[in-house]
């Protein structure tokens, strides 16, 4: 499993399946997801948020764009708590 932003495209490159675990924090108590799929791309996405020392002035996040097993497309915010995990050949998903 892997929890480091940096080198999370080197390792998932696109086609490569994995499970991607995040914790969102709720105010009665943190939220677990998982979602599996096939990555089909990373990208840097500005927010709306205004941030004086990021590009263009704006907060930019990492996201992963999934294809689950179903055909639906996801896009996923990764940070440094989430941890994505390769799915090996014969284990599902």
């Amino acid at each position: 499993m892997l929890s480091l932003v940096s080198t999370s495209e080197s390792r998932f490159p696109v086609g490569t399946p994995v499970c991607v675990k995040q914790t969102i924090e709720h105010r009665d108590k943190p939220v677990q997801i998982e979602v599996v799929g096939i990555v089909q791309g990373w990208e840097d996405m500005p927010t709306g948020s205004w941030f004086a020392h990021g590009k263009d002035d704006r907060l930019w996040l990492r996201r992963l764009r999934l294809r689950k097993h179903d055909g639906e497309e996801t896009l996923l915010i990764i940070d440094d708590s989430t941890v994505i995990a390769r799915i090996e050949a014969g284990t599902g998903g």
